[in-house]
């Protein structure tokens, strides 16, 4: 089969969509991993012949809704995972109402889900397409398993001191562009029709991310004066501005801003995970890293699930003490007699099957789709494939010089587009990731890895 995975954030997203190709690849399909733009062109060109488009979400814009239907009169069937999951926040019905429709719903050919929760929510508020719902597991879940724990390895710009990895989750305070744009994108995406309160939040939401930032800085500032031994490495989140985080920590000893690589290999070599309401912290819990949740004011956006995981500490005092016993013991202290109670809350958020990875679920789902083997097999011609991918480049950058020269003539273009969630992949980088994945699920059959274009890979047997 050919398989085209859509990749938004190549930082959160690359790793697991990789995992999933490389099981594919071995059990003889033909996988492209890419962004979105490449696919949808080869797509709609037919220089890419059908299969099945696997994207990260069915959120019901004008323009995915159109997006996908011409997949579909294209002889392609689409495939989803919501990436962002809804793990944490408390129950699933808004997401499923938020970032799923009945049109949306309708288009997919399979929907898989991160476990119990938002699975029976689906299948309750749209019925007649519960057929096509499955319990699979996250991929990006499978990665959190010690099995994998070799495939990470040491994270590339690891301190060689034992660190705390404090992880941000502030993007509306510290996004890469300025807030307005955070309202444009929700507003053309018709989140405020969907829901009129969610303009005000999105203010709400930045202030509370304000006053968490000046928190964090002031507490690394603090565990930074203690001088115990450890470092610390602050992880911004994918859409936050890294450059801003240096500014505000700047200085201050012992105290690295990073963000490259995947979050889950730097969640395995920390001695703690330190957070304020981010989906690292139901990572951490399911890793078994120690986590400690900092909660210095009482916030109304404060994501529940995760919030209340791990141990809870409201002051620079608490905070300080719970992490030195941390590093100290090496291992977990007593604790929060909630966190227990919580152990349900995340089994219902994310399913882990110590039998079967979800990827290896997921692919047995699509070879069992009707006529999956003869409709979504054609051959495709890569040659042809990479030239118009080299072509999208080209006029990409004639695009820009002609903004550029002209603005005023050739506004007509659009902006240009921010690639910060998308930056080149390196073709060596990708081949040890695949050798590495290969040698972790003991795959001795020759995989073939082919940089087709900086944002394009096409995976499959020699």
């Amino acid at each position: 089969m050919n398989i085209y995975q859509h990749v938004e954030i190549v930082i959160r997203e690359l790793d697991s969509k990789l995992l999933l190709a490389t099981l594919a690849a071995s059990r003889g399909h033909q996988v492209i991993v890419s962004d979105v733009e490449s696919i949808e062109k080869g797509l709609k060109k037919k220089v890419l012949a059908p299969g099945i488009f696997h994207t990260k979400s069915l959120t019901p814009t004008d323009a995915k809704i159109a997006r996908h239907q011409t997949i579909i009169d294209n002889g392609s069937i689409v495939s989803s995972i919501d990436e962002e999951g809804g793990l944490v926040e408390k129950g699933y019905d808004r997401e499923a109402k938020f970032r799923f429709s009945d049109q949306t719903v309708e288009q997919a050919s399979t929907i898989f889900g991160w476990g119990p929760e938002d699975v029976e929510t689906l299948k309750k508020i749209y019925p007649k397409h519960s057929s096509k719902i499955y319990k699979t597991g996250s991929p990006r879940a499978d990665l959190w398993k010690s099995r994998f724990s070799d495939y990470w390895g040491v994270p590339k710009g690891a301190p060689a001191k034992p660190f705390l990895l404090v992880v941000s989750h502030m993007s509306h305070a510290n996004y890469a562009l300025p807030f307005h744009s955070i309202i444009a994108s929700s507003r053309k995406g018709g989140q405020f029709k969907r829901d009129p309160k969610w303009f005000a939040k999105k203010f709400g939401m930045a202030v509370e991310h304000y006053r968490a930032t000046a928190a964090f800085i002031e507490a690394i500032q603090h565990l930074s004066k203690l001088d115990t031994g450890y470092d610390i490495v602050l992880r911004p989140h994918p859409t936050e501005n890294i450059e801003s985080w240096k500014i505000y920590l700047e200085g201050i000893p012992n105290v690295h801003v990073i963000r490259q690589g995947s979050i889950t290999g730097w969640v395995n070599k920390a001695f703690a995970v330190m957070h304020n309401g981010c989906t690292t912290g139901l990572e951490a819990t399911v890793s078994g890293k120690p986590l400690v949740t900092y909660m210095p004011f009482k916030q109304e956006y404060g994501n529940e699930v995760s919030t209340e995981l791990g141990y809870s500490v409201k002051n620079l005092e608490e905070l300080s003490s719970t992490i030195n016993k941390l590093y100290i013991s090496g291992q977990s202290i007593n604790q929060n007699s909630s966190n227990k109670s919580f152990t349900d809350e995340v089994s219902k958020k994310i399913y882990i099957d110590n039998d079967e990875l979800a990827s290896e679920k997921i692919i047995k789902i699509w070879e069992s789709l009707p006529n999956a083997s003869d409709k979504l097999s054609q051959s495709t011609n890569w040659i042809k494939f990479q030239f118009l991918l080299k072509t999208m480049k080209f006029n990409g950058i004639v695009g820009k010089v002609l903004r550029n020269l002209f603005p005023s003539k050739f506004s007509k273009l659009g902006p240009e587009k921010d690639n910060f969630k998308f930056p080149p992949l390196d073709r060596q980088d990708i081949n040890e990731r695949i050798n590495r994945l290969q040698n972790v699920l003991g795959i001795d059959k020759k995989i073939e890895c082919k940089l087709l274009s900086e944002r394009t890979i096409l995976i499959k047997q020699s």
